[in-house]
């Protein structure tokens, strides 16, 4: 059997050649978004974090949008038209900076462009698509409410009809971008079933007050969502959207996202792990000299290289069209839960300088935190992923 003359030299960083799986275009997507991250995000993020505030956010948006992340697996209307793939490689270089950031171009472009783009009339496109993918306008997506969450056949929200219009009462909470967003998309009840609307932000009775004492997302803007007699014109209603199918769909492109992101956040927490212990000596040598500091970066490392591949496969499947809300389920379930662990792994090499905030490993696993709870929790998932391998519905 003839063996190649010379092999290529192994990756420290990436020891299972995971680059090769990319195309050059996908490669230059991460670079593109990394570069950004570097200059726009790194530098300040942990402060962004410390105080609970992104500063110049609008601006931050609008730079993310000349980028071509907002929306960037949609088409038409100023979308950048990229694939799936391509999608995810950007969600993992965001979230490799911050959750919080990946969030922010997670519901803009998979929950509140989407919703427009799948199920709003030609008018919803046109009128906000565009201003949404430039960043010229912030969007946010309101299904979430206090008392209902995983069940949301149960809210609460409700749109009656009073002549021509719909009048909307309600609240929503936990809603990302919801105090600096220009328009919301929000689900409510009718006398039709479940509905989706176009709310103006700016419209009487709407009010979105900042949650705070977060001590995840802490670089994200979170919102409750008021809506006391809001008052819309009919044609405010998505026209595609009947039941919950318009609202899962949108959060089941958000949770392809999070299959991606939740591998940068542990990309990262790995990366300060290794340099960290090659630099860290305790008794003479480095402690990435000692076997138990070996297995845990040996660890680390094959949960990353198995979350990575499990994001690929589903992105080419998501790209060739066979991709299955399950499948996304799977992903997301095991992705998080991995690269949390991951986090929490790389904050004991780290010992004290784990919690600091001048390495990034606290920051991303006190945000992973509420990645492993929202766009359904693991609970929801494990059922999800139950059902599709035994034919047995558990949920109740």
């Amino acid at each position: 059997m003839s063996r190649p003359s010379s092999l290529p030299p192994l990756d420290p960083r990436d020891p299972a050649g995971l680059a090769d799986l990319l195309t050059p275009d996908e490669k230059a997507v991460a670079a593109s978004v990394r570069q950004l991250c570097a200059e726009r995000i790194d530098p300040y993020v942990s402060g962004w974090f410390e105080r609970g505030e992104i500063d110049d956010v609008r601006g931050l948006v609008k730079e993310l949008g000349a980028l071509g992340v907002l929306g960037m697996h949609l088409d038409g209307y100023g979308c950048a038209g990229m694939s799936a793939t391509e999608y995810g490689v950007a969600c993992l270089e965001l979230e490799a900076s911050d959750s919080g950031i990946r969030s922010l171009v997670s519901v803009q472009g998979s929950l509140a462009m989407f919703a427009l783009w799948r199920w709003g009339s030609e008018e919803h496109k046109q009128r906000w698509l565009p201003a949404l993918a430039a960043g010229d306008a912030i969007g946010c997506f309101g299904l979430t409410e206090p008392d209902v969450g995983s069940d949301p056949g149960s809210m609460r929200t409700r749109a009656r009809r009073d002549g021509q219009d719909w009048v909307l009462d309600g609240r929503k909470m936990w809603i990302t971008n919801g105090s600096i967003a220009d328009v919301a998309v929000v689900w409510a009840q009718t006398d039709e079933g479940v509905r989706g609307f176009v709310v103006p932000t700016d419209t009487p009775g709407f009010s979105a007050p900042v949650i705070k004492h977060k001590l995840s997302l802490r670089a994200s803007v979170t919102s409750e969502l008021v809506l006391d007699g809001v008052r819309l014109p009919d044609d405010a209603a998505l026209p595609g959207a009947h039941g919950l199918k318009g609202p899962l769909s949108c959060l089941n492109e958000a949770r392809f996202g999070i299959v991606w992101g939740a591998m940068g956040a542990a990309r990262s927490s790995l990366y300060a792990a290794q340099s960290y212990a090659e630099q860290r000596t305790q008794f003479g040598r480095p402690i990435a000299g000692y076997q138990l500091t070996q297995q845990k970066l040996v660890d680390m490392s094959l949960e990353y290289v198995k979350g990575v591949l499990l994001a690929v496969h589903l992105g080419r499947r998501k790209d060739a069209g066979t991709l299955r809300p399950e499948q996304v389920s799977m992903g997301k379930l095991n992705n998080v839960r991995e690269a949390l662990e991951i986090c929490r792994t790389a904050r004991t090499v780290l010992g004290a300088n784990g919690i600091s905030l001048e390495y990034p490993v606290i920051r991303h696993m006190n945000n992973l935190e509420s990645v492993l709870t929202y766009e359904g929790t693991v609970e929801m998932h494990t059922l999800v992923v139950g059902q599709a391998i035994t034919g047995h519905a558990a949920f109740r």
